[in-house]
């Protein structure tokens, strides 16, 4: 009977320790930078020239116009198989008024990281999607109105990110709609751009003489998830709706494939100061998610820039999603100093590496706790890594402990997380355990004391 007794003891033990959480539920664990590359600010594709419209003669340093289509203010990034990506720009210089001679395209690029085992440290660049409108889908005037090809340029849309459908066709986020716009893998538009239902910001073309827009400038659809599955997208908003008296709150949208309609579904999402902007919206599996959230600074005046997850079946008591810190771009370790040496002037280069950037828009994850990271670079107008120097593109590897471990589900399916179940079952055996071990007690204690 001891021997019962023990055994049952043992069970219950080893359920305890089993039930505890992991060392990073704990204490956030340190973030090690793993890879750095970086693609030189002075980057251009060839022709057209472009900058030709940016109202101060000078920027960074830089006379515009610019010998040809800068490659850089890198915005979204996708996977594109054997070690390279597709790199997305958004509209060129910021404005619909400035960048009507920045051509939409996306990239793909090679990064050579340098690592502890070695690497260039450099990014090279090879064939771009142009997108384009020849069969005339988009209902109202854009730049190249009456040209063949009908190019698409940066005072026609803002996209700021992209998703890649099952069938191989691009989805893109846009901000001056905000719009979602459809194209084949080769950029060419495949239907009229799609807005989110009454909300218009003061770009969007549809906006009537006398109608005050819901949406400011600037803060429409920032990053954008697609579902495991292929049929869901979720856009989320740079910043707050006009009406909105909680400034702090970013709405995250629900966007059939299927039936390429909004589902009328929405998330929450609260931001740590009402005037911080929303970076990158990705998809990290089972139902998780990985939002970018950053303030507005640059360089030694950079504050906060952060990426926490979130899973959209988990709100806190006022309907908000719970955000868990996965990582602070401010304080990276770099024990193999990957980072440097720098140029005179440069910050955040060593042990900790920092991504002081202004603007950090792209996030993809790579598999075993680590991230892709790249800035938009603004060219020519950012300086976080040299106040005297236009940024360069950079893209970093970050490996981090702070990701938590993947259930199984998507939002809205309606069951529990692998780990939830598992823990589920574990309770029920440990339960039905210490049932039996209570019962075998009492009877040895009847036997030995009638």
């Amino acid at each position: 009977m001891r021997r019962r007794v023990g055994a049952f003891v043992g069970l219950l033990v080893v359920a305890a320790i089993a039930t505890q959480p992991p060392p990073a539920a704990l204490a956030q664990p340190e973030a090690i930078l793993e890879g750095r590359a970086v693609l030189p600010a002075d980057t251009f594709a060839g022709e057209p020239p472009s900058g030709s419209k940016l109202e101060d003669e000078t920027k960074g340093g830089r006379t515009p116009p610019f010998e040809g289509q800068p490659v850089g203010g890198i915005s979204a990034v996708l996977e594109a198989g054997d070690g390279e990506f597709q790199a997305m720009p958004d509209n060129g210089f910021g404005k619909k008024g400035n960048s009507s001679d920045f051509q939409l395209r996306t990239y793909r690029i090679r990064p050579d990281f340098e690592t502890a085992k070695g690497g260039s440290g450099e990014i090279s660049y090879g064939e771009f999607v142009q997108l384009r409108d020849p069969d005339r889908r988009i209902p109202f005037e854009i730049t190249n109105e009456d040209l063949e090809d009908r190019l698409l340029t940066g005072a026609d849309f803002d996209i700021e990110s992209v998703r890649r459908e099952a069938q191989g066709g691009l989805w893109f986020g846009d901000e001056f709609g905000p719009f979602l716009l459809h194209t084949d893998a080769t950029g060419r538009v495949l239907e009229a751009p799609i807005p989110l239902p009454d909300v218009k910001s003061p770009e969007n073309p549809n906006l009537e003489a006398e109608e005050e827009p819901t949406l400011p400038t600037s803060k429409g659809f920032e990053g954008m998830a697609i579902s495991e599955d292929e049929g869901t997208l979720y856009p989320m908003l740079e910043g707050a709706l006009e009406d909105d008296q909680e400034a702090s709150r970013r709405y995250v949208y629900e966007f059939d494939l299927g039936s390429k309609s909004y589902t009328g579904e929405r998330w929450q999402y609260r931001v740590e100061a009402s005037d911080n902007s929303i970076g990158d919206f990705t998809a990290l599996g089972g139902g998780r998610f990985l939002v970018i959230e950053r303030d507005n600074e640059q360089g030694e005046e950079a504050g906060f820039k952060k990426v926490y997850e979130v899973d959209l079946n988990r709100e806190d008591s006022e309907g908000y999603l719970v955000k868990e810190e996965v990582l602070d771009l401010l304080s990276i370790r770099d024990p193999d100093r990957i980072s440097g040496p720098g140029r005179e002037g440069d910050i955040g280069l060593g042990d900790p590496f920092s991504f002081p950037f202004q603007t950090i828009e792209s996030i993809l994850p790579l598999g075993d706790g680590r991230l892709l990271l790249l800035n938009d670079n603004n060219y020519p107008l950012s300086a976080g890594r040299n106040p005297d120097q236009p940024d360069d593109t950079e893209a970093i590897i970050v490996r981090t402990g702070a990701l938590s471990p993947s259930p199984t589900e998507m939002p809205g399916t309606g069951g529990p997380p692998l780990l939830v179940l598992a823990g589920s079952v574990l309770v029920a055996v440990v339960g039905a355990a210490w049932m039996l071990l209570q019962r075998r007690v009492t009877a040895v204690a009847v036997r030995r004391y009638p």
